[in-house]
């Protein structure tokens, strides 16, 4: 029972910077280990990056690594996601998600976001 909003998307060229945010709410948003994913057009849903929240253990997707950095504010229930280096081919809708349980890393997510779209321009 954790409600996620995904803001900070929008059209950035390449070499550009975007900070995506996520804002959680509801029953104990500070418990949940958060992911980021994307979805680019007539592709699966990737994993990007994720966070144990209350720590500062990170996990990267390899096409991510060194350009991307997940972080979080717990004072604001907040994670972002912060891109340097946009291509085009990080374009996609990013969405922000809640693992259920505590594992880790998480295999699964229970809560998303409605996503927002990144796009890269060449």
């Amino acid at each position: 029972q954790v409600q996620l909003a995904e803001s900070g998307g929008g059209l950035v060229q390449a070499g550009g910077s975007l900070r995506l945010s996520c804002a959680a709410s509801g029953r104990a948003p500070g418990s949940y280990h958060m992911g980021w994913f994307r979805q680019a057009p007539g592709k699966e849903r990737e994993f990007v990056a994720v966070i144990r929240w209350g720590g500062v253990q990170t996990r990267y997707a390899d096409s991510v690594k060194g350009r991307f950095t997940i972080a979080r504010d717990n004072t604001k229930n907040t994670v972002y996601l912060q891109m340097n280096s946009l291509q085009p081919e990080d374009t996609a809708v990013y969405y922000c998600a809640a693992a259920l349980d505590g594992a880790w890393p998480p295999p699964r997510y229970g809560s998303w976001g409605q996503g927002t779209q990144v796009t890269v321009s060449s």
